[in-house]
């Protein structure tokens, strides 16, 4: 860079679950310049051996993610004039995972939630079976349409202070998930959903802050998701009460 070239202080963490600190580097500011064209910058004119995650860089897949000024964020998206302070933006791997190496989160315990959560489709039919006929207009479909959109980028959980506190609990996206299958009339196991979900760790510990909705990139509301499993839940226990 030439010395009247205008620069960005960028500071990124590097290090892994066992230790690290932020490493301060200089990089040119560019008009349109998103999070992801900094790292990216970083790894291929200074430093080779920064580890950082993407694919898509149009905001698809979600793999980008990653802390912005303490803040979850798609860094595919996010434009550096938007979030800069000073001409300083500090970049950290999603909080709430544990780190593989620098911005590279393990993604491991979020999806072992999504199983523990039973948020996988369990059929009723093979695929002999005639496809079954779904009314689009219909009050389940429409909830679970309005929660379908998750693209697994753990925005959400690494927003969420519930998991920060409380490495148990399932977190908004498996949450999320497993009510967009509560209210699948295909999917063959309510009863089992409602019941993972209602363990130690499940949407009963959820504390309603609503920074999942807040920081959703697809401006989803897994509050609202985890609020209907809490109507569903207790209605199931009142049921069985009932029947007893």
């Amino acid at each position: 860079m030439s010395p009247d070239t205008k620069t960005l202080d960028v500071s990124v963490w590097r290090g892994d679950s066992a230790g690290g600190k932020f490493e301060r580097f200089q990089v040119p500011d560019q008009e349109s310049q998103t999070i992801l064209d900094v790292v990216v910058w970083i790894q291929q004119k200074i430093d080779p051996s920064l580890a950082y995650r993407y694919a898509c860089r149009v905001g698809m897949c979600g793999s980008c993610a990653m802390m912005v000024n303490g803040q979850p964020r798609w860094t595919c998206r996010t434009h550096v004039q938007k979030v800069a302070r000073d001409n300083r933006i500090e970049i950290a791997p999603l909080r709430n995972l544990p780190v593989i190496k620098d911005l590279a989160a393990d993604m491991d315990p979020f999806f072992t939630k999504w199983v523990k959560a039973e948020g996988v489709f369990h059929p009723t039919g093979t695929r002999d079976d005639d496809i079954v006929r779904v009314d689009p207009a219909g009050d389940q479909r429409v909830q679970a349409d309005a929660a379908i959109e998750c693209i697994n980028c753990a925005v959400c959980y690494a927003s969420c202070d519930t998991v920060q506190g409380n490495p148990d609990y399932l977190g908004p996206a498996a949450l999320n998930r497993a009510w967009t299958l509560v209210n699948d009339a295909r999917d063959g196991r309510r009863g089992g959903i409602l019941d993972a979900v209602s363990q130690g760790g499940g949407c009963h510990n959820c504390h309603s802050q609503g920074s999942c909705a807040k920081f959703c990139p697809n401006e989803l509301s897994p509050i609202t998701s985890i609020a209907g499993l809490k109507r569903e839940t207790m209605k199931s226990i009142f049921k069985v009460r009932e029947s007893c």
